[in-house]
């Protein structure tokens, strides 16, 4: 696929590889992040009416993609505010109903999703479209979002006054049916 030692970056410590790094990581065993999406392509895909947005990161131990806490505060920082690549509205709609409607018919749950309406989940984000941005990078990838002022998941506040709320997880799995 045309990719080099350097488009891998191995994720505990953050280091682009060589050959030798490679193959001494290789025998290790662990997790890498390969660097191939240009910026082309993500703004293509991005700006397509069939693409919706969400994240498959996870984060352990501090360590992970940066898209695990970042993608959101990207996507309204970077591709809405700085370089005009999307609306905000189309942002938002990406983020939110069309992630709801596209599950949905796998779990009604996702009906009270992506929607403010009565009798939906209380899950409400209030950010500023003037200072959102991700922080979170490859080598920081626990860096939360500047930005987000309120965040709150089904009407319990996570994030208030921009900062996380201690040992509150009002969350809850929703599963197929």
């Amino acid at each position: 696929m045309g990719a080099t030692y350097s488009d891998l970056l191995w994720l505990a410590t953050g280091e682009r590889l060589n050959k030798k790094s490679f193959d001494r990581y290789r025998k290790q065993g662990g997790r890498v992040v390969i660097f191939q999406n240009t910026e082309e392509t993500i703004r293509t895909a991005l700006v397509s009416p069939l693409v919706m947005i969400g994240s498959d990161g996870r984060m352990a131990d501090g360590k992970g993609h940066p898209r695990g806490v970042g993608t959101y505060g990207r996507v309204l920082g970077k591709y809405v505010r700085e370089d005009k690549a999307l609306s905000l509205m189309d942002a938002i709609r990406k983020c939110t109903l069309m992630p709801a409607l596209r599950l949905e018919g796998m779990s009604p749950q996702m009906r009270q999703k992506g929607r403010l309406k009565v009798g939906a989940d209380a899950d409400i984000t209030v950010f500023d479209p003037q200072r959102v941005i991700d922080k979170a990078t490859f080598e920081n990838p626990a860096q939360y979002s500047e930005g987000f002022r309120y965040v709150m998941v089904n009407g319990t506040f996570v994030v208030r006054e921009g900062q996380l709320q201690d040992g509150v997880a009002p969350g809850q799995g929703i599963y197929a049916h």
